[in-house]
């Protein structure tokens, strides 16, 4: 045999050959090492991983605009913990599309009007989100997340539950409201110091919205307790806050207060469900909903021929809904309406106090369209005619918008322009402040000009800068009722009572907290007009 020829090594051998590699190499990494000491090791770590976050940031941010580079990690968290309006402004125009990264979470910003819109109507690509610990407070799998099917599931039998008869039924109790803590501020204002509305404004618009959506079911003292502790739930979804839930921080505060506002709803939706079915009247807005649910289920039942005969219109195809699935769905109306509502009404009254000649043309309105009696109690009928009052509601959402940007999560990337796309995973942020102050469309739109909604003005017709309930499939159901909360709240107070703001130098400037609010909280003192019981 040839000597040359190769020999393999018995099974023995090559075991002892493969584990001497081992140790080998073991010994060469060990060679490496040494010298090196644990501080070295954490070092390089680390300047790997803010070297892999930066690289990251810069490739997800391409050409728009943005800093230049990301402070580690964190990006600019601290500026996002006080959050200015001008910070906010500054973004905006800095281009049609900006960006920032705190935390994992990169952030798109689209602040044109087309733009925004593009976002509003991509459901196919985005996903609203609020923030990212929302879906822990607010559920995962509440409604507002859903899409397709699921979401359209929802939003059937949502539609009906604010038309027109709908909201006939919820003025009286809103106006019972009204009465209420309008005597409270009376009452607050006896000492003749001015104080801050601010918090009054956010119990009154909570009131209402307890009442419009869970009727009698809710008790008096839960809408106490939810109408002190609902701001928990707003600080826990600012903007930017910690994604994880620790105890003792804002987010789990606003877990808990979340968790105890659910199962109120959930005791109110059964009650509701109890009266339905024994065929009481609906007076509130789960009682609309769930008689609806019950009217699709015994239409179902009907043979053909009894169909056919059935009189009247015909009930919507509507599934039942579990408690728990009421109750979250109801609890996002209230989120919706709730910090968005008291923002609004916090610009209405100081912006009419400071323009008494807009306030006077309001209250010559209230009184015509009660006929000379301001002790008619109101009616859908009687707010249709409030022409005026309604330019007043609508100037104010346009000039001071309660929701400047609405964020969405990006679910598969997508070019949001031809130039840039959208990274899977980000937030995108369609905002609307900057078309509501869109010069090219708003005549001075820095100025407060409710005329540029009465015939002839300039704001009707720019549907497409009204942004101020959003856009496309997720555009805001409760628009109308709003609108007419504000009117209907307005419009009685300018019968009934006189007001005085008290400004400082801070009340022109903007405070952001989820929505936005005059810097100093609105100073007021109230004094009676008429009274508020007919003589």
């Amino acid at each position: 045999m040839d000597s040359s020829a190769y020999n393999p090594p018995p099974a023995a051998s090559a075991v002892e050959f493969g584990g001497q590699a081992v140790v080998d190499g073991v010994g060469a990494v060990g060679k490496t090492l040494e010298g090196i000491n644990m501080w070295q090791i954490v070092l390089t770590i680390l300047v790997l991983s803010i070297t892999y976050d930066q690289v990251k940031y810069i490739w997800n941010k391409g050409s728009i605009a943005g800093p230049a580079f990301k402070i580690p990690f964190m990006g600019p968290f601290m500026e996002s913990v006080d959050p200015k309006f001008s910070q906010y402004l500054a973004k905006w125009q800095s281009g049609p599309l900006s960006c920032v990264s705190v935390f994992h979470k990169f952030v798109v910003i689209a602040s044109t009007r087309d733009l925004a819109r593009k976002v509003f109507n991509s459901p196919m690509y985005v996903n609203p989100c609020v923030v990212d610990v929302a879906k822990k407070i607010l559920r995962p799998t509440n409604w507002v997340f859903l899409d397709g099917k699921q979401h359209v599931d929802y939003r059937k039998g949502l539609n009906g539950l604010f038309n027109r008869k709908s909201l006939a039924m919820y003025l009286p109790k809103q106006e019972e409201i009204y009465d209420q803590y309008f005597k409270r501020w009376l009452e607050l204002s006896k000492d003749g110091k001015p104080r801050q509305y601010m918090t009054e404004f956010r119990d009154i618009n909570c009131a209402v919205s307890l009442r419009t959506f869970c009727g009698h079911y809710i008790t008096d003292e839960a809408v106490v307790d939810i109408s002190e502790n609902y701001y928990k739930i707003t600080a826990a979804l600012e903007l930017v806050n910690f994604p994880i839930i620790i105890p003792f921080t804002k987010t789990w505060y606003g877990k808990k207060c979340a968790d105890y506002v659910l199962e109120e709803f959930s005791r109110c939706a059964r009650l509701s469900k109890v009266a339905m079915e024994a065929g009481e009247e609906p007076q509130c807005t789960m009682d609309f909903w769930i008689k609806s649910m019950i009217d699709s289920r015994e239409y179902k039942k009907l043979s053909q021929a009894e169909k056919d005969e059935y009189a009247g219109p015909k009930p919507i195809e509507v599934r039942e809904f579990s408690d728990i699935e009421i109750s979250m769905t109801i609890f996002t109306f209230l989120f919706a309406s709730q910090d968005a509502s008291s923002s609004a009404s916090t610009w209405q009254f100081q912006i009419l106090a400071d323009r008494p000649d807009i306030l006077a043309k309001v209250r010559e309105e209230q009184l015509r369209v009660r006929d000379g009696d301001p002790y008619k109690r109101l009616d859908v009928d009687m707010v249709d005619k409030m022409v005026y009052t309604r330019a007043v509601i609508k100037e104010q959402l346009r000039y001071r918008p309660p929701v400047l940007m609405v964020p969405y999560e990006v679910k598969k990337s997508f070019n949001v322009t031809p130039e840039y796309r959208v990274p899977k995973g980000a937030m995108i942020i369609p905002t609307t402040y900057p078309a509501l102050h869109d010069p090219e469309v708003y005549v001075d739109p820095e100025s407060f000009n409710p005329d540029r909604w009465l015939e002839g003005g300039e704001a009707e017709a720019a549907t497409k800068n009204w942004l101020v309930f959003g856009a496309g499939p997720h555009v805001c159901l409760g628009q109308h009722y709003a609108i007419m909360n504000f009117m209907s709240m307005i419009g009685k107070a300018s019968m009934f009572l006189d007001w005085e703001h008290h400004p400082t130098p801070l009340s022109e400037e903007i405070k952001v907290f989820a929505t936005i609010f005059p810097q100093d909280d609105c100073y007021l003192t109230f004094k009676e007009r008429l009274p508020l019981r007919a003589p």
